[in-house]
């Protein structure tokens, strides 16, 4: 059954597929799918619903027509909050900090499907996917300097640097600077590199496959890759002893004996 909150009405388009797949479409390309105030509100509430929502195993994250997603919309956005005052301004930037908080604690997928343009905080939602594939014509800008603000919003400074170390992260979210498809390849800030045509189907079909596998072991997995970042060896290896104890008790570790035994596919529940 299906969570409530999480079939809209969104300012963007949300589908569920048979397959167990959410595809979340950001919808404004003729201003590459930038963020309103009601989209970030939007997008920090369904990233929490879905959690409990039974029908979703795994999430995709696009952007209609040539672009990803370019960040705050200017008027909406960067415009509204000059005449903010202090407190309404921290809200903001708490909600946004909040949709990327509640994106890495969703136990489920979710994979970003960049068919272009990834700029500014469109740059951070894609990070906070857990797995990227890009178009060849995509590219990554955390330009949030460039705009006179921190490079360090939204989680950027303490995602970036675990995906493709210190030293790279801090050139990019210092300078702001564009990087192209295969240099985020060679970063390790892409999984995948395809043709424009072929970034939606192969973004579907790491999630189909993520979708049908054991997904109480697929968001133990995303639990603990963000718990260790601040844990130290010992600590980690402990937590790592604890969580799969559990799993090796749970239903879907028994299935996949009874498979191997019975020369078969295993039919996973989440159990």
């Amino acid at each position: 059954m299906s969570a409530h909150g999480t079939r809209g009405p969104f300012d963007f388009r949300f589908e569920v597929r048979h397959d167990g797949v959410a595809v979340l479409t950001l919808d404004r390309p003729a201003s590459l799918n930038s963020l309103t105030f009601a989209i970030y509100g939007q997008l920090e509430r369904l990233f929490l619903d879905l959690d409990h929502d039974a029908e979703v195993k795994a999430v995709v994250l696009t952007g209609a027509g040539k672009g990803f997603c370019s960040g705050g919309d200017v008027e909406d956005i960067i415009g509204a909050l000059q005449s903010a005052d202090a407190a309404e301004t921290l809200r903001f930037t708490r909600m946004t900090g909040a949709v990327v908080r509640n994106m890495l604690r969703l136990g489920k997928p979710i994979v970003a499907a960049v068919n272009g343009t990834a700029a500014g905080a469109g740059a951070v939602l894609a990070l906070a996917s857990d797995l990227r594939v890009l178009s060849t014509s995509a590219s990554f800008a955390f330009l949030f300097t460039k705009v006179g603000l921190t490079g360090a919003d939204m989680g950027a400074a303490w995602l970036l640097p675990r995906v493709i170390g210190l030293g790279r992260a801090g050139e990019l979210l210092l300078l702001g600077d564009k990087l192209g498809a295969d240099d985020c390849l060679r970063a390790g800030l892409a999984n995948r590199v395809v043709a424009p045509e072929r970034v939606l189907d192969e973004a579907l079909a790491l999630a189909t496959r993520l979708a049908a596998g054991p997904s109480l072991a697929l968001a133990m997995t995303k639990k603990l890759l963000v718990n260790e970042a601040v844990m130290d060896f010992e600590a980690a290896i402990e937590q790592e002893a604890q969580a799969q104890a559990v799993l090796l008790r749970c239903a879907d570790h028994a299935e996949f004996l009874a498979a191997w035994r019975e020369k078969r596919a295993p039919r996973f529940t989440g159990r």
